[in-house]
């Protein structure tokens, strides 16, 4: 049976027949600015089990490396395959799955370049890069531009749009909304809030693309058109600032605090943490 995915929009769609491959959470810089998440999680196809559904035309490809283009819906900003082969593999985001694959992650890969806040629990085995048996360099990860403030800064993958977070962390969450999942596309969203005010862009603010689902008073992906990485939005309405972790260059101190929308969350995903968790949001305190 083919497993079918979408962007956030729907305007990308793509499917992918079984048997699949190797699929693992990376951990490494260049997968959590794409993502903004605390990391990516990707199944790998042979090109002949991959087909592209409609919405080539929205594709952008940034080249985050030699050789290597990272594809985002253009319009909302979500992860998306394209169909191109790296090493004989299509590397597809299990984020935005609209089933569910029947295969499950296998491995944690760049544990080296963990993020700070994120505690990586289970039985999985972990690698501090690639597994064994993939042939490929390992790259160091992308300088910092901004000058160090004593604040938690943050950027895009292509250091276009930096940011600092000025006030105190109000709270951050893991969301395993499906809106999250496929923003992001990633198994849920890591989201810092502080207040709108305490968010300053030093850099690229004003040419960050927004994307508001429809029917939603307040979801808004917003990113760096040129990379596709998730960045900070400012919601005046509530006097918030809603802060992709993933983007975070700086350790923020604080760590995620509940898991909301766990009704939600996706099949192939297991929380091994003790964090609370909801089936929606939390209670009202």
């Amino acid at each position: 049976m083919p497993v079918g995915g979408t962007c956030l929009c729907a305007d990308v769609a793509w499917e992918v027949t079984q048997p699949f491959e190797f699929m693992s959470h990376c951990h490494c810089s260049r997968c959590r600015k794409t993502h903004g998440a605390a990391f990516a999680t990707f199944m790998m196809a042979p090109p002949d089990a991959f087909r592209l559904l409609r919405g080539r035309e929205r594709i952008v490809r940034y080249p985050s490396s030699p050789a290597f283009f990272r594809p985002f819906c253009g319009r909302c900003g979500s992860v998306v395959p394209d169909g191109q082969p790296t090493q004989g593999l299509v590397a597809v985001p299990v984020g935005p799955l609209d089933d569910d694959p029947g295969a499950r992650p296998l491995a944690h890969i760049f544990l080296a370049s963990r993020a700070p806040w994120f505690e990586v629990r289970g039985e999985l085995p972990c690698f501090e890069a690639y597994p064994p048996g993939v042939d490929l360099p390992v790259l160091p990860d992308p300088p910092v531009r901004d000058a160090v403030s004593g604040r938690p800064r943050g950027s895009c993958l292509c250091g276009a749009v930096g940011y600092v977070v000025e006030g105190d962390p109000l709270r951050c969450v893991n969301c395993h909304c499906s809106r999250c999942r496929k923003a992001r596309a990633a198994a849920f969203a890591s989201n810092l809030f502080t207040t709108a005010d305490d968010l300053r862009f030093t850099r690229g603010g004003n040419g960050l693309v927004s994307y508001k689902v429809p029917e939603a008073r307040f979801f808004m992906q917003v990113f760096c058109p040129d990379c596709g990485s998730p960045m900070p939005r400012i919601d005046r309405e509530r006097g918030l600032a809603i802060v992709p972790m993933g983007s975070l260059d700086d350790d923020p101190g604080i760590r995620p605090q509940r898991h909301i929308f766990v009704g939600s969350k996706a099949p192939w995903y297991e929380i091994a943490d003790d964090l609370p968790q909801h089936v929606e949001y939390p209670p009202a305190s």
